[in-house]
């Protein structure tokens, strides 16, 4: 009826701005200053008018149509969709890969072969430390074992041909093992001299310069580092052990980087530890651009509940009653798409995740539910909806 309204005022002023011997565009074109201004007088003083009368219809209209009492509000669809909740754990980066190489032979670090930031890999010779004439003793050694391996050679063949005394063979046999052994020992020793690279990764850090004496298990020589495989580990409390199994999905977060990425548990603890009432979980953390450092603060986000068919509702439009129980008011008896009844209907709730919640039972796929004016209606109530 308001528009109704509107159109008809409207008609009346292009009447009366159209009425007269000149119209409004007469009137500019002749570019008489005194008549525009006169003319824009007396439109003035219409509209006034107008504005004036509308008042007073409106307030008409508004005592005698009932339909102008009714509550505005809006209302919002509930529909099956896909839902998944997340449990926020902090965490850190760690690689098993990142190791101090420490030496396992006393002396001089005489070279050092590698630089630090230098690539490396499995088994490269990083370093050396001299000997202390462990190489003169093992060039001793060898001669000595060749005379004894003839020796034993030979009485080997004596003794094939019965000629000569058993303990004789024996005799030259332990020598020649007993030199053989000796040999294998001292290689062991002298490998000892030299430092390798237990896997292929980067150096991070040379710790110790040449020239140094190093001792095993005190000395530091250099630190390596393997970017490729990363994993966060982190505690998570036991009520979620029964939600959270290798392959479970995880958003990973590092604010430092302002950066993200998507994972998955990969190893989950069989230990509850007594102290806190937390299981241990590893996550993988791919690192192809090798951005992301040992130690680094990660925040972890991991999909502990998910549902398929999931009704969510803004958590604001729900109420509760005296006894704790929670409702909301669904649209029913829809009239003429701009009125309808609101009915309560009690519901039952599960996990949330920010301004949503998801509701187990009460509702249906297609529902609509009261969210602008929810917390004033009252159930059989007509209500006009301002959002259809």
């Amino acid at each position: 009826m308001k528009k109704v309204l509107a159109l008809t005022i409207t008609m009346v002023v292009l009447t009366a701005c159209g009425g007269g011997s000149k119209t409004t565009e007469d009137i500019i074109a002749s570019q008489d200053l005194q008549a525009i201004k006169a003319k824009r007088t007396e439109l003035v003083a219409t509209q006034q008018q107008l504005s004036s009368e509308l008042s007073q219809l409106d307030a008409a209209i508004l005592k005698l149509d009932d339909n102008m009492k009714i509550p505005l509000v809006s209302t919002v669809t509930v529909h099956d969709t896909l839902f998944k909740h997340f449990i926020d754990i902090q965490g850190s980066v760690d690689t098993k890969n990142l190791i101090t190489i420490m030496p396992e032979f006393s002396g001089t670090l005489s070279q050092v072969y590698v630089k630090e930031g230098q690539k490396v890999g499995k088994g490269q010779l990083l370093a050396k430390i001299d000997d202390g004439g462990l190489s003169q003793q093992l060039a001793q050694l060898e001669i000595q074992a060749a005379l004894a391996k003839t020796t034993y050679e030979r009485q080997e063949r004596l003794w094939e041909q019965n000629i000569g005394s058993e303990i004789q063979y024996l005799q030259a046999k332990s020598a020649y093992e007993a030199q053989d052994q000796a040999i294998g020992n001292m290689k062991k020793q002298l490998a000892k001299t030299q430092v390798t690279a237990p896997f292929a990764g980067t150096i991070d850090e040379i710790i110790t310069e040449k020239g140094n004496v190093v001792a095993p298990g005190q000395s530091q020589l250099m630190r390596i580092v393997n970017l490729n495989d990363m994993y966060i580990e982190s505690d998570v409390p036991e009520r979620y052990i029964a939600a959270i199994r290798p392959g479970t999905e995880v958003k990973v977060e590092f604010p430092v980087l302002g950066t993200s990425l998507e994972t998955q548990v990969r190893q989950v603890g069989d230990f509850i530890n007594k102290a806190n009432r937390t299981f241990r979980i590893e996550v993988g953390v791919p690192n192809p651009e090798g951005y992301i450092k040992p130690n680094l603060t990660a925040k972890l986000r991991i999909n502990d509940y998910s549902s398929e068919k999931a009704l969510l509702i803004p958590q604001d439009v729900i109420s509760e009653d005296a006894n704790g129980q929670q409702y909301v008011y669904v649209l029913s008896e829809k009239a003429d798409g701009q009125t309808g009844t609101v009915a309560q209907t009690f519901i039952k709730t599960g996990r949330s995740q920010g301004d949503f919640i998801e509701v187990l039972d009460g509702l249906k796929d297609g529902d609509e539910v009261l969210q602008e004016g929810a917390r004033f209606a009252k159930d059989g109530q007509k209500v006009r909806i301002k959002n259809q």
